[in-house]
């Protein structure tokens, strides 16, 4: 590991100084957010992954990790123990949140860079008494090993170079998803993709093809393929809270739109779902996206 620069673990602003370090990914950068005392921006390779702010978890940063706090927040009554699978980890944003917000609850992460996990737990620590594991294991291979029916939520937030491995977008991957739900479980996906959203399309299509109810959260304009963005997907067998992921979703900082039935559907444009065999890993966001 080649480790630069350290203000100490876990200080944030007020003076601290970016930790880099070498990690399997690429190159791992914790720089302080300076308006905010013990708050911390997560980057790989230039592209910002992740925020946290040690104070208050419970704070969102980022549009789409705001965008998974509203699922989090309406999966099931407000305050209730989650049981939930992170299928990527980055700086464990989502899984404070769900720790800061819903004591009590389990949660597993799954997070193949182990280099990475361990500069997260040294410079940014878990709370110690948050109910989370962390295994350091590739995203399906982890997933494999959670009990049939276990979580009440799947996340997944898997990139590796900024790209989803193509073997974390096809059909006999949800099929696994949806193994490891328990019913009426909640499976919520960061797809990125830009102009012409054949992806996202066949993502959409894919996620169709085993859930009966969808429902994608984005920009406006990454969704009328004006730009490279975000887009949360949201899956159930069970109904979705789709007036008020449409509110929330409208009141953001960075305010986003909802599709939902006939309109979800019309937006896949004739996608078909992506199988193992035909699977391919996101596209690579522009360089101007990092700028």
């Amino acid at each position: 590991m080649g480790r630069a620069r350290s203000g100490g673990r876990g200080q944030g602003g007020g003076g601290a100084e970016t930790v880099t370090e070498d990690v399997d990914g690429g190159l791992a950068q914790l720089i302080p957010d300076r308006d905010r005392p013990r708050a911390w921006t997560l980057l790989i390779d230039g592209a910002p992954q992740s925020h946290v702010d040690l104070d208050d978890p419970a704070y969102l940063s980022f549009e789409y990790q705001r965008r998974f706090g509203h699922v989090v927040d309406l999966v099931v009554p407000p305050g209730k123990p989650l049981q939930v699978v992170h299928l990527g980890g980055g700086a464990f944003t989502l899984a404070r949140y769900v720790a800061a917000t819903r004591p009590r609850s389990t949660q597993q992460v799954v997070e193949r860079d182990a280099a990475l996990v361990r500069l997260v737990r040294r410079e940014l620590p878990l709370d110690a008494r948050a109910r989370i594991r962390v295994r350091s294991a590739d995203a399906r291979d982890g997933l494999a090993k959670v009990p049939d029916g276990w979580a009440a939520l799947v996340v997944a937030d898997v990139f590796g170079g900024a790209r989803t491995p193509a073997h974390l977008t096809s059909t006999e991957f949800l099929d696994d998803v949806r193994r490891a739900l328990a019913p009426g479980g909640v499976y919520a996906a960061n797809l990125a993709d830009g102009p012409p959203l054949a992806y996202l399309r066949g993502q959409i299509a894919t996620a169709a093809a085993r859930f009966a109810e969808l429902a994608l959260i984005a920009d406006p304009a990454v969704l009328r393929g004006k730009r490279f963005g975000n887009a949360v997907l949201v899956a159930s067998d069970a109904p979705l809270p789709v007036a008020e992921l449409t509110r929330r979703a409208a009141t953001d900082p960075h305010p986003g739109r909802v599709l939902h039935g006939r309109e979800l559907l019309d937006f896949t444009g004739g996608a078909i779902p992506v199988t193992d065999v035909a699977a391919v890993a996101s596209p690579s966001p522009p360089a101007s996206v990092f700028r």
